[in-house]
């Protein structure tokens, strides 16, 4: 049984993170939902909108993602779940988001410990590779560093 996954960010970040996890994942449209939060929306408005997402969703249980902590996305997310058939994650990010629909089929437990480890994870510092800041190799013949 698959897990469903309700997104709860600012707008437009709720549904540009599903149209990427679509993307890559297009098996899993009816167990993701995103809900776009508006500015100056009541938050009562927004509840009921979640509520009803969640309902569509129709899986017993729901992980919800949310973009910042203390955020009017957390705060209605954290009336939302239960912590028994649905759980909450602050912090969302695309790899996390890959991570948790790639897992979705394992238990609402497993799933928020591949959430966590997916979006910790996929946060790294790249090591910088332009020409210019590579150092020259002994075996170089040439003085002249190539731009591309």
């Amino acid at each position: 049984m698959n897990n469903s996954i309700l997104i709860i960010a600012h707008a437009p970040l709720a549904h540009a993170l599903r149209l990427c996890a679509l993307h890559v994942f297009p098996d899993c449209a009816g167990g993701v939902a995103a809900l776009d939060v508006q500015p100056n929306t009541p938050p009562e408005e927004t509840l009921a909108a979640a509520r009803a997402l969640m309902g569509q969703l129709g899986t017993p249980q729901t992980l919800v993602l949310t973009d910042i902590f203390g955020a009017t996305p957390c705060n209605v997310a954290q009336k939302l779940v239960d912590g028994v058939n649905s759980r909450l994650i602050t912090g969302v990010n695309l790899p996390m988001l890959l991570r948790t629909v790639s897992y979705r089929h394992e238990s609402l437990d497993a799933l928020v410990s591949r959430a966590l480890a997916g979006g910790t994870q996929g946060v790294m510092q790249v090591a910088i590779t332009a020409p210019q800041n590579q150092t020259r190799r002994k075996h170089d013949q040439s003085h002249h560093d190539h731009q591309q």
